[in-house]
């Protein structure tokens, strides 16, 4: 950047070559919703020698391949909103700026293109800040755009004045405070290019007010070039070392485990990871964040590992002589107490980002490469084997915990019906993948529900699982599923939501109401903030302190927005509703109300190693436990129902 721009990288990325625009395509979501911006702009309009700068964002916005975008109009963005009404964009109006983070985000996750967010300074702004930071964490492509108050006035405290430079800097790639309208369409095209490149993540760009009514020369002609997330990495004799190096180790493991992460998914190195499985005969355990990277069903595939994963899995990374990680970072979740993680293991590390090589874990061998070209390059130098007989102990594993392995609480007497109890969550995601032929994309929030949507609905189509995984983010599904239903309008979106965090931002009902998004949306509702109730219980003697939580009657609520709304509170009803809000032509919403104490097994304690795992809630304390408020009523059973 030139001296007349602010600009702030983030130390994590070491900063990529700039690359191309994308290719445009219809992001219609239903054809009977008007889009928000539907004029074209006229010729002389586009081809004026002076523009200003809200038009060259707009311009600039194009050239990159921006098909839709998700904002809140304010003072200090408003000459942008007003070059956009004839701009060949659409726009997306949310009902709070954090949705329309959540939505870039979910838009970004599911297409593998950038996700762009716009809003005002100040408060506008700081309400980005928890989606930019979910971005980051996810290492997520966003551009967000912000207003700011005009060049003299900032420093002075004007009013809806915040540094929104100096708040996001710690959770953005990059972030830029323009400071010249001739600068402007560089510092966009930038923004993309380095969102895009390398490991991704979030830009911000911070456009002072006077910048976008300010005019200058139109820019030269955009050149596209071609995207690339690290071409040159491939080319060096340190690659082809490293590649060398750990094919040996392959060829002479004796115990190797995959260890697949969301790096996988954004290499889109899905077929590449099928590959050099099945030629090396080594099983793959995938990560919360690279579940779908490979398909459930295939013999090499075993699911997800550490505080909430498969017994087995565990098992077997602790007894394993050769990890090797793709595209993941070693998540404390993942690893358990790091010391006592995979004792006896070598480790293969591939990662784009060379600062993960050794943050946790030092590697025998680092990789520093994109995914797809790493496993490429490592697929026809290893030998063909079969690991039959690992494969085989792995699988004694499963047999023997799966007896002392609860997914959920067994249902009460053998003589009880399903007419006479709760829906379970297994059941309620099997119902989700029997109606859908299990090609929904599923966006979750955070808790419990995420971890049995983790393990429970079994996902065989690539990138078909989208959640929050290094922040954690409540509140997150709900837009996300927006931007997602506007990436993949012709997958079936579902969100699966606990009843504490569909309420952070449920406001958007109203937004995916108004654009017609067929998504549907399942509340699993044990009135509690579920996960925290579950440490309570095993880890504060069942001292439940401000974890019961209520809510809207969810039926009426849906109606109230015009989507229709149905409730579940017996397990012979799971089917039908399902099936009844498939059938709803645009979104739907189902509260499932499930037993109020349901627990995720197994579970690893905070500071254990994973091979330590709970199987069982704790037995009742014998002395007492401090007084908690009584038990939240249970939702009505009013609403809509399958018979």
């Amino acid at each position: 950047m030139v001296s007349a721009t602010s600009t702030v990288t983030h130390e994590r990325d070491r900063a990529s070559a700039p690359d191309a625009s994308r290719r445009r395509s219809a992001a219609t979501i239903s054809p009977a919703n008007p889009a928000a911006n539907p004029t074209e702009a006229t010729t002389a309009e586009r081809t004026s020698q002076r523009q200003t700068g809200a038009r060259i964002i707009c311009d600039a916005l194009e050239q990159e391949g921006v098909e839709v975008l998700f904002g809140y109009p304010g003072g200090t963005i408003m000459p942008f909103y007003d070059a956009l009404a004839t701009a060949n964009l659409r726009h997306v109006l949310v009902r709070h700026e954090q949705g329309a983070a959540h939505a870039a985000d979910g838009y970004a996750r599911a297409s593998g293109k950038v996700g762009v967010c716009v809003a005002t300074s100040g408060p506008g702004a700081t309400n980005l800040v928890t989606g930019l930071a979910t971005a980051f964490a996810d290492s997520i492509p966003v551009v967000a755009i912000t207003g700011q108050v005009a060049r003299h006035l900032i420093g002075t405290d004007a009013f809806q004045e915040t540094d929104i430079i100096g708040i996001t800097q710690p959770i953005t790639k990059h972030s830029v405070l323009v400071r010249s309208v001739e600068e402007l369409a560089d510092c966009i095209h930038q923004a993309f290019a380095i969102a895009r490149s390398g490991r991704p993540g979030p830009v911000l760009l911070d456009i002072p007010k006077d910048v976008q009514q300010a005019t200058t020369d139109a820019p030269p002609p955009f050149t596209p070039r071609q995207p690339a997330r690290r071409p040159s990495a491939t080319a060096t004799d340190a690659f082809a070392t490293a590649i060398g190096e750990a094919a040996t180790l392959i060829d002479t493991a004796q115990r190797p485990l995959i260890l697949a992460g969301h790096g996988v998914l954004q290499a889109k190195a899905g077929e590449a990871l099928v590959a050099f499985a099945e030629r090396s005969g080594v099983p793959v355990v995938t990560t919360l964040l690279g579940l779908s990277a490979i398909p459930e069903s295939h013999p090499l595939a075993l699911g997800m590992p550490g505080m909430h994963g498969l017994a087995e899995i565990n098992h077997a990374i602790h007894h394993a002589d050769l990890l090797i990680a793709v595209g993941m970072r070693f998540d404390d979740r993942v690893t358990g107490d790091i010391p006592r993680f995979a004792p006896d293991a070598r480790i293969i590390h591939i990662d784009i980002d060379p600062s993960e090589m050794g943050k946790v874990l030092a590697p025998t061998v680092p990789v520093v490469a994109d995914a797809r070209a790493a496993l490429e390059a490592l697929t026809p130098r290893i030998a063909h084997r079969d690991h039959s007989d690992w494969r085989t102990r792995i699988a004694e594993w499963s047999a023997e915990t799966t007896k002392s392995q609860p997914t959920v609480a067994a249902p009460s007497p053998a003589t009880e019906t399903d007419a006479d109890r709760s829906p379970t969550p297994p059941e309620i995601l099997a119902a989700i993948r029997q109606a859908t032929g299990g090609r929904a994309v599923l966006i979750t929030d955070v808790g419990q529900h995420q971890m049995w949507a983790a393990r429970f609905y079994g996902y065989e189509h690539f990138n078909s699982h989208i959640t929050s995984g290094g922040l954690g983010t409540m509140g997150f599904a709900l837009p996300a599923a927006m931007g997602a239903a506007f990436a993949r309008p012709d997958a079936p979106i579902w969100v699966v939501a606990g009843d504490g965090g569909i309420q952070m931002n449920i406001q958007e009902l109203a937004t995916i109401a108004e654009v017609g998004a067929p998504i549907k949306i399942a509340i699993v509702n044990n009135g509690y903030l579920g996960m925290v109730r579950q440490w309570q219980e095993f880890f504060y003697q069942r001292n439940y302190s401000e974890t019961r939580i209520t809510g809207p009657d969810y039926v009426k609520l849906g109606e109230a927005y015009g989507v229709p709304g149905f409730q579940v509170t017996r397990a012979d009803q799971v089917a039908d509703v399902v099936a009844a809000a498939m059938a709803v032509d645009g979104p739907a919403i189902i509260d499932f109300v499930i037993e109020r104490e349901e627990n995720v097994f197994p579970m690893v304690p905070p500071g254990k190693p994973n091979v330590d795992m709970i199987h069982h809630a704790p037995s009742a304390p014998t002395t007492a436990t401090p007084a908690t408020p009584a038990a939240a009523p249970r939702p009505a059973s009013g609403g809509r129902h399958a018979e």
